[in-house]
């Protein structure tokens, strides 16, 4: 049987230089080297070796639609949602209900607001 971890998520997006800055302001996500080519392709550190590749795409059509997204978990949301409101970043519940979190069955909070390119992201305060 095989087994797997987590490597990296890729995301075409439109405008390389606007979701690089988005990431970096939003998620405080740290830019690394990309190690594979060079492409103009930028790569991101999210946490322990795990990556976010952001590809540029001008020209492709980008559909998102909310459960196609990508998590991530912090130990504080309601100041995560605080810097959210901060930046006049909008958000909402998994119903589409602005400005509120979701609760889901088992108390997990969360809150999802989307990219420049309309990808969804979801913070969670999951940190099992």
């Amino acid at each position: 049987m095989h087994t797997f971890s987590f490597d990296h998520i890729a995301l075409s997006v439109k405008d390389i230089n606007e979701s690089l800055e988005f990431y970096q302001k939003v998620l405080q996500l740290k830019e690394i080297k990309n190690t594979a080519s060079n492409s103009k392709t930028r790569w991101l550190s999210i946490a322990e070796g795990k990556q976010l590749h952001l590809i540029p795409r001008p020209d492709f059509q980008i559909k998102v639609n909310k459960a196609v997204h990508f998590a991530l978990t912090t130990s504080d949301l309601p100041s995560f949602v605080a810097y959210l409101k901060k930046i006049n970043i909008a958000y909402s519940d998994w119903l589409d209900s602005p400005n509120k979190d979701y609760i889901r069955q088992d108390g997990i909070k969360q809150v999802y607001f989307q990219d420049p390119n309309g990808y969804w992201i979801e913070i969670n305060d999951d940190c099992r």
